[in-house]
């Protein structure tokens, strides 16, 4: 599965060099808690001591705790309710983390798609979440599950397909 965050194309907002994470929810409590909607499955972005970034700065997660259904967040410096229902609706985003055994939804977007035969098959426009298989979507309107990704290189995607599967006329 690629790691991902909500903007899966390269045509996201994102400030430059950063990924969006999460988007702030509603304030929790009284002392500045907040309900936050991760749009990435590398949960340690909420651990405490995470740097953030928001649209009013760097936020350092102090607490944080997922109670089932939720992630429960508290932000330096966000300690009371007030504080904490400004921040709603609020898009957080982070610094990429460091891991070569990842294949990342950021670095995905933009590249060629290459099957076994050398064929040229299109361009990754996106990454949509699948329950089965995450797919690379092409500039051509196939899909591609992520399981068929043999490796990747600087922008190029080596995949082994199903014979046909790019003869199949675009959706």
């Amino acid at each position: 599965m690629a790691s991902r965050s909500k903007s899966t194309s390269g045509t996201d907002l994102s400030p430059p060099g950063l990924l969006e994470v999460a988007t702030v929810g509603r304030a929790h409590g009284v002392r500045g808690d907040v309900v936050v909607h991760p749009v990435t499955n590398r949960l340690e972005r909420f651990d405490v001591g995470s740097a953030l970034i928001t649209a009013v700065g760097e936020r350092t997660v102090s607490r944080s705790r997922f109670d089932g259904n939720r992630w429960l967040v508290h932000f330096d410096g966000i300690d009371d309710r007030d504080a904490a229902a400004a921040l709603t609706g609020t898009t957080v985003y982070a610094e990429p983390l460091d891991d070569p055994d990842e294949l990342w939804v950021h670095e995905l977007c933009g590249s060629s798609v290459i099957d076994q035969h050398g064929f040229h098959a299109g361009i990754v426009t996106s990454v949509v979440a699948n329950p089965a298989a995450d797919l690379l979507e092409l500039d051509t309107g196939h899909l591609v599950p992520l399981t068929f990704v043999v490796r990747c290189e600087s922008g190029a995607v080596h995949v082994e397909v199903p014979h046909g599967l790019f003869e199949l006329e675009s959706p």
